[in-house]
């Protein structure tokens, strides 16, 4: 059994989101404040049963922006299951929620409460404003399989009313915050995986009959040692004396008759390795005590599901990269994969980003805005199965930063993203990562399929092409390419098509390198020469930074030929380090940029 679907209306800055889900581990990814940890609260309020009645009772604050408890409302937060058909004790959870052949519904709903209902549609009675006491949560299983979840209305009954008992009983879900103290979870018997494990085990009643008789021989042995009959027989003394013959008790020193329950309370994970043997996880650190704590949880649902006892469970993570370092991160990524858990995490980390899949992925994007929008970006229609394919294989740990970012511009290669950022600073006062843009080489023209991720019915994100004009052949990377190209007719790519009210295209007419080479970037262009070996190149653009020329035709030829023979990327790294002096962005740049920090035009 797995959740197919999260359907989300009304709730804090998810006024409306539907996704499909599919099984094992999905992945949602979006900047701060987009609304990861208010999703991650939804599906609690419909699934956790351990969440208490309280805390499942809303606040105005709960309520998306622009709404009011005043006026009838409600929240809508409904989960939809698929794959649980034939197994029994999924089955017996879903018996008040089915909608159809092997689909199943669960629905949180915060409403007005069934007297002010009936009163709202008596038109003798005026009971507005309301106030949120005039609110009550209810759980509500199935509704007609076609029902449509964003049609329904606050005084429109749907399914049959579901006890929280049923998910407590049955349904199992485990939160790990993003600030989370796992040692200290590790270390209290309520709260620690081990506890779950030891139960799950069912030890026979002799064996643990066995245990306790060890500790109760060793106990014996520690309360007849004489230094401990003396601290007793001195205390036994001293408590008489303060209250009297009347009230006196003996006092003796021990460790107390012993049972299996007090053995698995103090029982801990000891671990060894890295030269130690038998350590406490409190002298791990925190990232390794995360995943530990992760593994062991994945260990008790695994069985649960083997021995077939169990209605379901959800794994929520947030940041489970946190404290890892990158190589591990992705290690625990495939691990969570590799399992047979359903596994929700929230993320911040292209490590992880990289080594999921496109259906596994869920993009959120707030746009600056109170409302956040979200997408699978493998369910996007513009999107081609050979252009899927081709994202797969390119969105790898710095590439897939573009579903993190607020704005994206997309450039072809490491030149421009070496370049790009510090001359737009120096020479536009715009800083990228302060406004949120990511600049993302794509080593090559290829753009359609990363161009195709956004736009109304995909990732509602700014994305700005920047390209060169026609590839011509001197653009080639050296002499031999030259001459090898010197036949083939020039590529004309036209990307106009690529553009929607989320994507714009830049292009230059011939390539970065001519066109920066402008009146206010011959300096840095010739710091760039001379630091790389070029020492008469850059003579030569000092003289004519001093002359004041005008004619650069010529001189951007001459940076375009240093900059190939030396490495378009090196001599790209090694100018950004010298634009102090730049005053010039190229005009393809600048109208980029400044389309991606119009904020007012984001939809």
């Amino acid at each position: 059994m797995y959740i197919s679907r999260i359907f989300i209306k009304n709730f804090r800055n998810l006024p409306y989101l539907d996704l499909a889900i599919g099984k094992g581990t999905t992945c949602f990814i979006g900047e701060n404040n987009c609304g990861k940890t208010n999703l991650v609260q939804a599906i609690r309020l419909v699934l956790d049963g351990t969440l208490s009645a309280a805390r499942r009772r809303l606040t105005p604050e709960d309520l998306s922006d622009g709404l009011s408890f005043s006026e009838p409302e409600q929240v809508l937060v409904s989960v939809e299951f698929s794959d649980f058909q034939g197994k029994v004790a999924q089955e017996a959870l879903h018996l008040d929620t089915i909608t159809g052949t092997d689909k199943a519904r669960l629905t949180y709903r915060f409403r007005p409460n069934p007297a002010v209902r009936a009163a709202l549609e008596n038109e003798s009675t005026e009971p507005l404003p309301l106030k949120t006491d005039d609110y009550r949560w209810e759980l509500i299983g199935g509704g007609d399989e076609d029902l449509d979840l964003n049609a329904v209305t606050w005084n429109e009954n749907f399914g049959t009313v579901f006890s929280t008992d049923h998910l407590q009983q049955g349904y199992l879900v485990v939160v790990m915050e993003a600030l989370r103290d796992v040692e200290a979870r590790l270390g209290q018997a309520r709260t620690s995986p081990l506890q779950m494990l030891l139960e799950q085990r069912n030890i026979p009643d002799a064996e643990k009959d066995e245990l306790v008789g060890y500790l109760r021989e060793a106990n014996e042995q520690i309360n007849a040692t004489a230094a401990l009959r003396g601290v007793g027989t001195q205390l036994s003394s001293a408590f008489k004396e303060a209250v009297g013959t009347a009230f006196g008790m003996d006092v003796s020193l021990g460790l107390g008759e012993p049972s299996f329950t007090d053995i698995t309370r103090n029982l801990k994970v000891l671990l060894s390795g890295y030269g130690l043997k038998n350590i406490d996880p409190h002298r791990n650190g925190l990232g390794l005590n995360n995943v530990l704590f992760m593994a062991m949880l994945l260990s008790y649902f695994e069985r649960r599901i083997a021995e077939g006892k169990t209605a379901g469970e959800l794994l929520l993570i947030e940041e489970p990269e946190a404290h890892l370092h990158p190589q591990l991160q992705r290690v625990l990524l495939n691990t969570l994969q590799a399992r047979g858990v359903q596994v929700f995490i929230t993320t911040h980390s292209t490590h992880v980003t990289s080594g999921t899949k496109l259906a596994s992925d869920v993009v959120m994007t707030s746009g600056g805005t109170a409302a956040t929008s979200a997408v699978v970006p493998s369910t996007i229609p513009t999107l081609t199965e050979d252009q899927h394919a081709d994202l797969e294989r390119y969105l790898d740990a710095t590439r897939s930063a573009l579903l993190f970012a607020r704005g994206v511009l997309l450039v072809e290669g490491p030149a421009e993203q070496f370049l790009i950022p510090p001359l737009v600073k120096t020479a536009l006062g715009v800083d990228l990562d302060e406004e949120g843009i990511s600049v993302i080489p794509i080593y090559g023209t290829h753009f359609t399929p990363y161009t195709r991720l956004f736009g109304p019915e995909g990732i509602r994100k700014k994305c700005a092409v920047v390209a060169d004009g026609d590839l011509l052949p001197s653009d080639g990377g050296g002499p031999a390419e030259d001459v090898e190209l010197a036949s083939v007719e020039p590529e004309k790519n036209d990307f106009t098509a690529l553009q929607n009210e989320f994507v714009r295209v830049f292009r230059s007419k011939t390539t970065l390198e001519r066109e920066i080479t402008l009146p206010g970037n011959l300096l840095m262009l010739a710091g760039a020469a001379e630091a790389l070996g070029a020492p008469l190149v850059g003579k030569r653009l000092r003289a004519a930074a001093r002359k004041g020329q005008t004619d650069l035709a010529q001189l951007g030829t001459l940076v375009l030929r240093t900059a190939k023979r030396i490495g378009k990327a090196r001599f790209a790294q090694v100018a950004s380090r010298m634009t102090a002096p730049a005053s010039k962005v190229p005009p393809y740049i600048e109208d980029a940029v400044g389309w991606l920090i119009t904020r007012e035009a984001d939809k």
